[in-house]
């Protein structure tokens, strides 16, 4: 399945939080042009859908602590900023935005926006699961080792005769090196109670 285009905005949900009228206004009639539906939201209430975009004024900050981020997880965040003092800057980083767009807001570039801002939650979302594989691989080349080890003390093999025969029963059975490797740590107690 292919993830969805960061340009292609229809059917996307946004939640706005735009205290102004005139600018809630400009919002509106350019996300309907977009065809982004949108639902009114008051920070600090339980969103009534899970969102794409988060669209929050400055004007409500500060809403909460990090602890109890109001924000729902994986949507694209967008900051109205009025102000560009350091300390409602703070303020705003805390939210953790993926873009921006600056008051009196005007039509010409809220698209830029949005697609900045979804197209960073898609890299971020990327990134973050490419780590988790690595760390999980990171991991396993704990067993992997203790499995080399058992192999070179039962077999009497150099290092590089047991990592080749570790491969070649992992393609045998059809596993991932790894997988093997945990079988035969755990068949292993001398390597269980030392691992």
């Amino acid at each position: 399945m292919s993830k969805p285009s960061s340009f292609s905005l229809r059917g996307r949900k946004a939640l706005l939080a735009v205290k102004d009228e005139r600018d809630a206004s400009i919002v509106r009639r350019q996300f309907d042009r977009l065809g982004i539906e949108m639902v009114s939201w008051v920070p600090g209430e339980a969103p009534c859908c899970a969102p794409d975009i988060v669209l929050i004024d400055d004007d409500y900050l500060p809403i909460a602590g990090a602890e109890d981020r109001p924000l729902p997880e994986g949507c694209a965040v967008i900051v109205l900023l009025g102000t560009e003092t350091p300390s409602r800057l703070k303020l705003v980083l805390d939210l953790d935005p993926t873009s921006f767009l600056v008051k009196p807001l005007r039509s010409a570039g809220i698209y830029a926006a949005v697609v900045m801002a979804l197209e960073r939650v898609a890299r971020t979302t990327e990134l973050k699961q490419q780590l988790s594989k690595m760390d999980a691989r990171m991991r396993a080349r704990r067993v992997v080792l203790a499995a080399l080890v058992q192999l070179m003390h039962a077999q009497g093999l150099p290092e590089p005769a047991a990592f080749a025969l570790l491969r070649r029963m992992a393609m045998e059975q059809r596993k991932t090196i790894e997988q093997l490797a945990a079988e035969l740590v755990a068949q292993d107690p001398l390597a269980r109670a030392t691992g």
